[in-house]
């Protein structure tokens, strides 16, 4: 006797062919957390889930690049494009967003330190949440500690920019992003950052200005109090005093 054929699918079977990205999607929404271009979602995606993201989006750079109406299968040039703009967004210039921050030991201040310290300038690297076009700056960060200050290594400063960078941003929010976390890694009794950067959606688009750069700040703390202490941290950026 022949068995009656299922027509339909078993969670499980229904579970397997969930793409990865609505599975991470899934546990956002049903934990209420925002999922913005600029947020860091390491916390929702699984072990080996970054792997299948990866290919997912390789499938659909496949697409887009069809709807381009270029030739891959027969182009030399772009054959493995779809595969290469996946590996750049997931595992490069997007990767501060799915994975977790770096580890920063962080020491007392047992000298307790009170002088102006200033790290810079540091290299980032982003791209536009706008156009997908790349942000190149630097970046110089300014702490006043206090004896109850956690001192971090100065290439952690690097490590906490590059993370914060590594997701589509606008500059303006991704300062404010860095100086939140510093504040709270390190707890200072001031803390001023500042970013000059170029855009290429100025650049290479749009009005096509490869000499504009944007400059924006943030200051907290004694820094905002204090205009001698802040002129003092300025005057010492090379070339913005």
């Amino acid at each position: 006797m022949l068995m009656p054929i299922p027509t339909t699918m078993s969670a499980t079977q229904a579970e397997e062919g969930t793409p990865v990205s609505v599975k991470i999607r899934e546990r956002l929404l049903a934990a209420r957390k925002r999922f913005n271009a600029n947020d860091n979602i390491a916390e929702f995606v699984e072990p080996g889930e970054l792997e299948l993201l990866l290919d997912e989006v390789e499938e659909k750079m496949k697409g887009v690049l069809s709807s381009l109406v270029i030739d891959t299968a027969n182009d030399h040039n772009t054959d493995d494009t779809a595969r290469r703009v996946a590996k750049m967004y997931v595992n490069e210039v997007f990767r501060g967003r799915y994975v977790h921050g770096p580890a920063i030991t962080e020491f007392p201040n047992a000298e307790h330190l009170n002088e102006l310290m200033i790290v810079g300038p540091i290299t980032v690297r982003s791209a536009c949440s706008h156009h997908f076009c790349p942000i190149i700056g630097k970046i110089w960060i300014g702490v006043m500690p206090n004896e109850h200050t956690n001192v971090i290594g100065l290439s952690k400063y690097a490590r906490l920019a590059e993370w914060i960078m590594g997701r589509p941003q606008i500059q303006e929010e991704a300062v404010v992003q860095l100086a939140d976390l510093i504040q709270q890694k390190t707890q200072p009794d001031g803390l001023a950052i500042v970013m000059e950067a170029s855009h290429y959606c100025m650049a290479w688009r749009g009005v096509k200005d490869m000499d504009s750069k944007m400059i924006n700040s943030v200051m907290r703390g004694v820094f905002l109090k204090d205009p001698n202490l802040r002129r003092e941290f300025l005057s010492l950026i090379p070339g913005r005093g």
